[in-house]
């Protein structure tokens, strides 16, 4: 205004030679060039270049190119009509093409206070709340277009959506509580429809996820949020607690501090990180004891270990594991057992705690079960190691299944050749049926007795003579030695064991009649 004021004032135009007043130097004659007078539209005009940009920006966004409808529609409201509520209106229509529901929601909400009654700016503000997950505002949005427009088919469907997302929400912080992960993952799924890109509902989804045990899962979409804000607290705690529960505990409390640097007062990213830290000390300090040979320490380390975060399953499996082994070095066999179960519920794919519980299978002879825990690390990892566990568990499982000599006998699998004698001598004579102390007994009696003479000659015959019992140690069958043990005559054997110069000897004068002749 100051230069059109100058240039009226002045008698020459663009171009001319303008006189300079003269100082007390040497006068300065310049040749000045001016710019055209730019040129001023009135507010008709104004308007009818917004139209002009609306309408370019309308069949930009008709073609599906919401990017140039997006530019037209800002240069109809900042270069020429900045108070048109449609305009707003209009962009905010296209900002949600785009997907960039926060700024669609501030036009749409400029678009409602430039006209109250803009029912499509209503329509659109409570989208807006809705895809963004806030129900409540969205609620407000229909029912104001309801009250301008009673009718509005759309406003009553986007009422009941915004309706189910309350639901929704209601019945995932129920399920939370009781710890029914499923469901919420569930219930977040279902609001997600509605609300594709509120950051609540997928880091709750995701958080529950990790719960579950499905850590990519949860991952990728904790990823996809921090792709779009690097600095989303809740976010970075969800990739800490995937990195946790996976047992990448250092690597966790990093994602956990940087949470608590953009988020001060998370207090899930501050438990965590706590959680973190004392488990992984109270673990180290139980692996510490147990290599210096302190185990009952390293057990109760153990188990205070186990007390800290009943979710961290993967952690919690290496630590009922690890405790499992303390308790088969305390000869706590039946307890090492139920650690090592308990470790298997919670991964059923680790191998060391199979191994470990088919040990103590073993070790208490019950080798069926052993057989079973063998197989399935065998069909997991197919090592020599593992297949010569597997073969030993079947042979001591078959060995099992035949008549026990050793506890027939009543010796230990070690016994010399004169303990096997000295408990052959005492068993005949308890057994024999022809014996005064069953000489009254009932036939019953008498052959139940008969039965386990015969068991004690079976097994003397075999563990007195080394070939045999080699070969009975070993798992092979004693029929392939020519010894057919159901033609075995135990009479023979008492009568060669305890016949001779001033022993005795006995006849039979009939089934289960028996009568000894002492020499």
């Amino acid at each position: 205004r100051c230069l059109r004021l100058f240039m009226s004032a002045c008698s020459g135009r663009a171009g001319s030679t303008l006189s300079l007043p003269k100082s007390n130097m040497d006068a300065v004659d310049c040749d000045v060039i001016m710019d055209p007078e730019p040129q001023i539209m009135n507010e008709e005009e104004l308007a009818r270049e917004a139209e002009c940009f609306k309408e370019q920006g309308n069949a930009f966004y008709i073609k599906k190119d919401y990017t140039e409808a997006f530019n037209y529609y800002t240069k109809a409201i900042a270069d020429a009509c900045p108070k048109n509520a449609s305009y707003y209106g209009n962009r905010a229509a296209t900002l949600m093409m785009l997907s960039r529901f926060r700024e669609a929601l501030e036009d749409a909400q400029q678009a409602v206070r430039l006209d109250d009654s803009f029912v499509k700016g209503h329509l659109r503000e409570g989208k807006c709340h809705l895809s963004l997950g806030n129900a409540m505002a969205a609620r407000r949005c229909f029912q104001k277009v309801l009250e301008l427009e009673p009718d509005n088919s759309q406003a009553q469907q986007e009422l009941k959506n915004a309706d189910a997302v309350l639901e929704y929400e209601k019945m995932a912080e129920f399920d939370f509580e009781k710890r029914d992960f499923r469901k919420v993952v569930f219930c977040m799924d279902r609001a997600l429809e509605y609300a594709p890109v509120c950051h609540r509902f997928k880091i709750l989804k995701a958080e529950c996820l990790a719960l579950l045990g499905r850590y990519p899962e949860a991952q990728s979409v904790a990823s996809d949020i921090l792709r779009l804000d690097s600095t989303n607290g809740d976010a970075l705690y969800v990739r800490g607690l995937c990195l946790y529960y996976e047992d990448c505990i250092d690597k966790a409390v990093q994602f956990f501090v940087q949470a608590l640097r953009m988020a001060p007062d998370h207090e899930k990213a501050r438990l965590a990180c706590r959680n973190a830290k004392a488990l992984k000390a109270k673990k180290e300090e139980g692996n510490k004891a147990f290599k210096d040979g302190n185990y009952e320490v390293a057990y109760e380390l153990y188990s205070e270990a186990l007390q800290i975060d009943p979710n961290n399953i993967k952690t919690n499996a290496k630590l009922y594991c690890n405790r499992g082994t303390v308790g088969s070095k305390l000869n706590k066999i039946e307890q090492s057992i139920e650690d090592c179960t308990n470790a298997i519920k919670l991964d059923e794919t680790y191998i060391k705690a199979y191994l470990r519980r088919a040990q103590c299978y073993m070790d208490t002879e019950q080798y069926e079960e052993a057989v079973r825990d063998y197989e399935k690390v065998y069909q997991t990892e197919k090592t020599k190691e593992h297949k010569i566990l597997l073969k030993t568990a079947q042979l001591e499982l078959k060995k099992s299944k035949r008549k026990d000599y050793y506890k027939v006998l009543g010796v230990d699998k070690n016994a010399t050749e004169d303990e096997i004698k000295k408990a052959y001598r005492k068993r005949a004579l308890m057994h024999h049926p022809g014996s005064d102390r069953h000489s009254g007994a009932s036939p019953e009696v008498q052959k139940e007795e008969e039965k386990k003479f015969k068991e004690v000659g079976e097994a003397f015959t075999v563990l007195s003579d080394p070939k045999k019992k080699a070969r009975y140690d070993s798992g092979q069958d004693l029929d392939d030695d020519g010894m057919n043990m159901g033609d075995f005559d135990a009479n023979n054997i008492f009568k060669a064991f305890f016949g001779g110069p001033g022993g005795f000897s006995f006849e039979a004068s009939g089934p289960g009649n028996f009568f000894f002749q002492f020499g």
